[in-house]
């Protein structure tokens, strides 16, 4: 798998497609492991919290989900040019495991959304096992666990939010048989049909930031993130050349 370093962060440079096909390959070949999807958002938090930033750097694959993620990546005159959407990357691994005949447990959201979920994406994708779900209301590691263990997934969707769900997948992905753990933050809230995607003119000008700050106004203080993080690529890329790297 090609990888782009972007401030220590290891990000695929992948397509869709291919990272699908990786991640398939990935299962097939029985081992373990846990993607990770960070935007700008968490990539400034992962800069400002160590522990965090090995999190992420430890996972099996790093999908650059965020146009914010994109334009660092360009200050720094790095080859990483391809979006890939944790949302996006949910359905096409849900749509291949559905051809394959894997299992998929849904972890995460609100009491009832992975439910609906598992009856969405079971219409959409026919075949689709759903082996199991359970809401992010569960207090005890231990409950949720052997809920999971005992639905003999290939494929857990952990949608806790992060960093939750980033610590929650590197500390328990050892203690099941899962192949592969995602965090796919809301996206449960998405497959649901619960919360709206943005159009996709939106996303193919790389505004779906925009849009989602449209539907949710209290989203601002976190959009500020944004460009904080690129001022912290444009400092990097400064003392790089000043360093004649």
């Amino acid at each position: 798998m090609n990888t782009c370093s972007v401030m220590g962060i290891p990000f695929a440079a992948e397509s869709l497609e291919s990272l699908t096909s990786l991640a398939l390959a990935h299962i097939k070949n029985g081992k373990q492991g846990y993607v990770v999807t960070p935007n700008a958002e968490i990539a400034y938090l992962a800069e400002k919290d160590a522990a965090f930033k090995e999190t992420i750097a430890s996972a099996a694959f790093v999908l650059p989900d965020g146009i914010g993620v994109i334009r660092a990546a360009k200050i720094l005159g790095l080859p990483l040019t391809e979006k890939v959407a944790g949302f996006d990357f949910g359905k096409s691994l849900a749509s291949e495991m559905a051809k394959e005949e894997l299992r998929l447990f849904l972890l995460g959201a609100k009491p009832g959304i992975a439910e609906k979920a598992a009856e969405m994406l079971r219409e959409e994708y026919p075949g689709l096992i759903i082996a199991g779900t359970a809401d992010g209301y569960f207090k005890e590691d231990g409950e949720v666990l052997e809920k999971i263990n005992a639905a003999k997934p290939h494929v857990v969707f952990a949608c806790l939010g992060a960093p939750k769900q980033e610590y929650w997948m590197k500390k328990n992905i050892g203690k099941t048989q899962v192949n592969l753990m995602v965090g796919l933050g809301g996206s449960l809230d998405g497959y649901a049909g619960e919360v709206k995607r943005a159009p996709g003119l939106f996303i193919a000008l790389g505004l779906e930031w925009l849009y989602r700050l449209l539907l949710q106004p209290k989203r601002l203080g976190r959009m500020l993130v944004i460009p904080k993080y690129l001022r912290m690529a444009k400092k990097l890329r400064k003392q790089e050349k000043k360093e004649g790297r």
